[in-house]
């Protein structure tokens, strides 16, 4: 038990009725998880305002109410405080609650479009091979240390979060690295962690159903970088042409990592083939089992943020040349016929155009490249159109279909998709709405040689239609065709 007076240190008030020195059990902003004795929470989130359950809150038994816009009603029983941002608060709370555990491990968050999973989860990988233990919060899952707990957003809930690193610091971890996204940044999921690093990886089109307008989109993920301590790092990708601007204003350390550009880190591709490839970092040469630009740029940054957390350079040259590719992250099999199934979570322009890019630097061009592909429902539109050009402009045959449709028609979607195909590509695409159906036909249509991409979900285990979850994994799939096939 903890006094509410303690968990609102820091906490911007901007009035109180009743006491602070009750004794408060648990923290909560869903109505649903109060229990006696608990604070409650009142959040405006986009689908329901906390507000309305204030009373129902009370009546479950919270002793003390945190909110933005006063209750109709007062109990003399209940403390009342009024915060001026609810979503600031809660970060806070559940900060102090969990007694401050981001202050007691060096805490690296990775943003940006593209990469935040592969490089949260190879850091993880760097650090326990290294011989520490190492806590995880990413898209595809929780570690603490070695115990895996599941994931259900890319950046979770403040009281998530602290939960998670306050028993990654009882389990002795020295080490967190998470992924921080911009709707995590944007509703003050982090706004209380202390941070000892940040990483940039790159800006492209994507989640503008939800800022708006890319300069919004951008501009979030630089306040992550403007609210780093001086006494941290951050660390930025000189080959995105928002690299610099993301560090304006950033009193932290900056460390620049490039391929293409003179940067502190910087990174060239010497060989490459689909089991690895040979990179110079600094002068120094390492041969990876990772292919691609996109791939040889996230090394870049976990080279640097390795060296920046204290690790000798010799020895993350040696680690990372042992790691692993992420689950859907340019996951690849090849069949009895040598026919190369790809599995990559690329859900964006910018993503589906690298992994292709990698593809074509690779391949030898008397082989057919098949790319199924789809766009999420309810999610960004603007990019339907560019994913359709892009992948027609870029394969040899393109099979459009469903991602995850969630509430929208799915043949809508695909309408969407097909409208960004150019004149002189749609010879080159069929459209098949059921994913099943159309991994199944990409297997059927692939000889010996050739190559299949299955892009935009990766590592999900399933497949969302009119809100439900059905279960469905890409890897399982196109295993299973290459098998039925014989291929």
């Amino acid at each position: 038990m903890k006094k509410l007076k303690d968990i609102l240190y820091k906490v911007s008030i901007d009035a109180v009725r009743g006491s602070t020195s009750v004794e408060v059990s648990d923290i909560v902003f869903d109505s649903r998880k109060v229990s006696q004795n608990c604070v409650f929470i009142a959040q405006k989130g986009t689908l329901s305002n906390g507000h309305d359950y204030i009373e129902k809150a009370v009546e479950n038994g919270a002793i003390a109410i945190i909110y933005e816009d006063t209750p109709a009603t007062f109990l003399d029983t209940v403390t009342y405080v009024k915060v001026n941002d609810a979503n600031d608060a809660l970060a806070h709370i559940a900060s102090n609650f969990y007694n401050n555990p981001s202050e007691k491990l060096a805490l690296v968050g990775i943003t940006g479009t593209n990469g935040k999973t592969t490089i949260a989860t190879l850091l993880h990988q760097l650090f326990t091979r290294a011989g520490y233990k190492v806590g995880l919060l990413s898209t595809v899952k929780i570690l603490v240390g070695e115990e895996e707990y599941p994931a259900t957003h890319t950046t979770p809930d403040s009281i998530t979060i602290n939960r998670y690193l306050n028993q990654m610091v009882q389990a002795g971890c020295s080490y967190c690295f998470m992924e921080v996204s911009s709707h995590g940044i944007a509703q003050k999921r982090t706004a209380a962690l202390a941070f000892k690093g940040g990483i940039f990886t790159n800006l492209s089109h994507d989640h503008l159903d939800y800022h708006k307008t890319f300069a919004e989109y951008r501009n979030v993920k630089k306040s992550f970088f403007d609210s780093l301590a001086k006494t941290s790092f951050a660390i930025s990708n000189a080959d995105d042409k928002n690299g610099t601007y993301i560090l304006q204003n950033c009193s932290a350390k900056k460390i620049m990592y490039s391929i293409q550009n003179v940067a502190d880190v910087h990174g060239k591709i010497i060989e490459s083939q689909f089991n690895g490839m040979l990179l110079n970092i600094n002068n120094q040469e390492v041969w990876v089992q990772l292919i691609g630009k996109f791939n040889a740029s996230n090394l870049l940054a976990i080279y640097t943020a390795a060296t920046e957390l204290g690790l000798g350079k010799e020895e993350v040259l040696l680690h990372l040349s042992t790691l692993k590719s992420v689950s859907g992250r340019f996951q690849f099999i090849v069949s009895k016929t040598k026919i190369t199934a790809i599995v990559d979570y690329a859900h964006t322009p910018d993503a589906l155009e690298n992994v292709l890019k990698t593809i074509s630097e690779i391949r030898t061009f008397n082989e057919q490249v098949f790319t199924v592909v789809g766009c999420g429902g309810n999610r960004d539109k603007e990019k339907r159109p560019v994913m359709g050009r892009i992948a027609t402009e870029m394969s040899d045959t393109v099979i459009f279909t469903s991602d995850n449709p969630r509430n929208e028609d799915p043949f809508e979607i695909l309408k969407e998709i097909e409208s960004g195909v150019e004149a002189q590509n749609t010879n080159r695409y069929i459209t098949i709405e059921d994913r099943h159906q159309a991994i199944k036909t990409a297997c059927k249509m692939a000889t010996q040689g050739d190559i299949i991409l299955i892009a935009g979900k990766g590592h999900e285990d399933y497949q969302e239609i009119k809100g439900v979850k059905h279960h469905f994994n890409d890897m399982e799939e196109v295993i299973k065709f290459l098998n039925e096939f014989n291929k």
